[in-house]
């Protein structure tokens, strides 16, 4: 399917969830508001639920029986709830500025039937934030930490605690640090062994990853 044509032919992937065990999640960026419809028209019909990511009100806006979430600028219809699936997960965040990776992430998870946390403004500018809630950190099985600026937030938490780490840098800062590629580079140059990076700004990519963790353990039971 070519983006570029506002008219051109979208055909959504109706198969994933019984490949991977999740459903495809739409990237609305760069669809038209009349790709979309189609889209939702389609799942609709197959009685499917459909979450469309990175989506402009405006394209949503004519839609209907959705949500759309204007700070992770998320869009869900989803006709029945979820199956609830084991596990659960943490999305730790730095500061508020990362609220839109954090919502992305959160609306992601539970759309998928995972129940999850978000543990906000606990960047390392006052360390003591997350030391002190490394108890309720532990009842987590899988954390993800979204962070911009230097994003050292991900190392510190991935040198504490034993459970699969995700880190999400943002594009949250300015002069180095704009664009996030100074937290994507201390992410993936960090020294916590063991953890997992995911592009900038990708919560998406990071609940998709959280379950495909869970679901090797789940399978491991």
């Amino acid at each position: 399917m070519s983006d570029s044509d506002p008219h051109a032919d979208v055909e959504f992937d109706f198969h994933r969830r019984e490949r991977l065990g999740f459903p495809e999640i739409v990237y609305g960026e760069a669809k038209s508001a009349d790709q979309l419809r189609r889209i939702v028209a389609e799942c609709r019909a197959k009685r499917h639920p459909v979450l469309i990511s990175r989506c402009q009100p405006e394209k949503v806006r004519d839609l209907e029986n959705g949500h759309y979430d204007e700070v992770a600028r998320t869009w869900i219809h989803q006709p029945d709830p979820p199956p609830v699936f084991p596990g659960r997960v943490a999305v730790i965040s730095g500061g508020t500025a990362d609220a839109p990776v954090v919502r992305e992430c959160v609306n992601t998870l539970r759309f998928l039937g995972i129940e999850c946390g978000d543990i906000q403004d606990v960047g390392v500018a006052a360390i003591h934030r997350i030391l002190t809630r490394l108890e309720e950190v532990s009842t987590y099985d899988v954390l993800v930490c979204v962070a911009g600026f230097e994003g050292a937030l991900a190392s510190v938490v991935a040198g504490q605690c034993p459970q699969p780490v995700i880190g999400v840098p943002t594009g949250v800062g300015y002069g180095v640090a704009a664009g996030g590629r100074a937290a994507l580079h201390a992410m993936l140059g960090s020294c916590a062994n063991g953890l997992m990076v995911m592009n900038v700004d990708n919560g998406v990519g990071a609940a998709l990853a959280a379950r495909r963790i869970l679901g090797v353990r789940q399978n491991r039971t």
